[in-house]
């Protein structure tokens, strides 16, 4: 990913949303990620993602970040997924509360 984005927030309001996807991303969570496009993604959150800031295609400084996806019954499958492009976030276990 390096240190460019296709899209990066700067609004106030944007970066809380972000913010909150974070929360909603424990680590070791099974979800179900529907993005904006209407691609559905489910998997394994292997590290909690945080907001970073990136560059955009025009060189604008803002925040944006990736969550990582695996699935452990296809151990070749990786999924990277920008937090702006994320829709909905369905929980399909109950790690919110116990994260290790």
């Amino acid at each position: 990913m390096g240190q460019f984005a296709n899209y990066v927030y700067t609004d106030p309001v944007s970066i809380r949303h972000l913010e909150d996807l974070v929360d909603q991303l424990p680590t070791n969570g099974h979800v179900v990620l529907q993005l904006t496009d209407g691609t559905i993604h489910d998997g394994v959150v292997c590290e909690r993602p945080n907001v970073q800031v990136f560059r955009d295609p025009q060189q604008n400084e803002g925040i944006n970040g990736v969550v990582r996806l695996e699935r452990p019954d296809v151990p070749d499958w990786t999924c990277y997924v920008w937090l702006g492009d994320i829709h909905h976030v369905e929980h399909l276990d109950s790690t919110m509360g116990s994260e290790t």
